[in-house]
């Protein structure tokens, strides 16, 4: 063969320009975001799913107020109105089942209301039990009433005219009226729930005019004297949360301003509802058990 007839071999070397690394890994970098993303989405999925009503409420609130301290911290998931401890704008938290209204229904709780009325009844009757042991106070269960009202259980001791509980303008506690009170506090000695304490007066006015002692002051005066008495029989201090003197604001017998009925201490053992209307949203509070 004629060597002057061979073909030159060529070599061509290829410069890669700036851009020659658009066919590198890069793409594999997306990618592996794209898949994580998508294993996030689908476990999102998977856990909104499984999680019951009452728990997406609770997070739901928690994040639209997560600063806000409920007033009750519950004890489980479930259907309850906030899972999360301080948030969101409900007062109850408490276990139940998707789907099943039960001790968390933020309308009604029916189960825990039930059981707060059984327990309060029972403190009824064991004060009621402990004055009929009382043979020396017999004569004053007419001037003692004990009834289940929307704010709990309310203990009214009210004036007689013949057995009256104060001196006329005066805050010292009758000696039968101390016994009264005494029996009261043992019988709240074991209570969890608040306690309201208040003091009324007819309208008998004072003449010391509006800058002198008044039915405010006399009032509140006697409740201060009663809360010595119930605590000395053994009513928890830390548990009575209100005070207050009532003047002649709260008649029982507004068409008689004068009857001494309108006279009388009331104590009242708290219901959740209203010791929670009682502290507001701003302080934590548990339901009592």
């Amino acid at each position: 063969m004629d060597r002057k007839k061979l073909q030159p071999i060529i070599i061509k070397r290829i410069k890669r320009g700036k851009n020659a690394g658009a066919h590198g890994g890069a793409w594999k970098i997306a990618y592996a975001d794209f898949v994580t993303a998508m294993m996030a989405f689908f476990l999102l999925m998977w856990l909104l799913g499984s999680t019951s009503k009452g728990d997406l409420q609770g997070i739901a609130s928690y994040f639209s107020n997560p600063v806000k301290i409920s007033l009750m911290g519950g004890d489980g998931a479930g259907d309850s109105t906030s899972i999360i401890t301080g948030g969101g704008p409900r007062l109850e938290t408490s276990k139940g089942n998707a789907g099943v209204k039960g001790k968390a229904s933020s309308t009604g709780r029916p189960d825990s209301e039930l059981e707060e009325s059984r327990k309060l009844q029972e403190v009824k009757n064991k004060i009621l039990e402990r004055i009929n042991k009382r043979p020396a106070l017999s004569e004053y269960k007419n001037q003692i009433k004990l009834e289940m009202t929307k704010d709990g259980l309310q203990i009214d001791i009210m004036d007689h005219s013949k057995r009256p509980m104060f001196d006329i303008g005066q805050a010292v506690v009758k000696p039968y009226l101390r016994e009264i009170l005494q029996e009261i506090g043992a019988g709240l000695k074991e209570v969890n729930n608040l306690i309201s304490l208040s003091g009324h007066t007819d309208a008998t006015q004072y003449s010391s005019g509006l800058r002198g002692y008044s039915n405010w002051e006399l009032s509140a005066d006697r409740a201060n004297a009663s809360r010595r008495e119930l605590v000395t029989g053994g009513m928890p201090q830390n548990k009575l949360k209100r005070i207050v003197g009532m003047a002649d604001t709260d008649l029982l017998d507004s068409e008689n301003p004068s009857n001494p009925i309108n006279r009388r201490i009331s104590v009242v053992v708290l219901n959740y509802e209203a010791a929670s209307r009682l502290l507001g949203d701003d302080h934590q509070f548990t339901r009592p058990k």
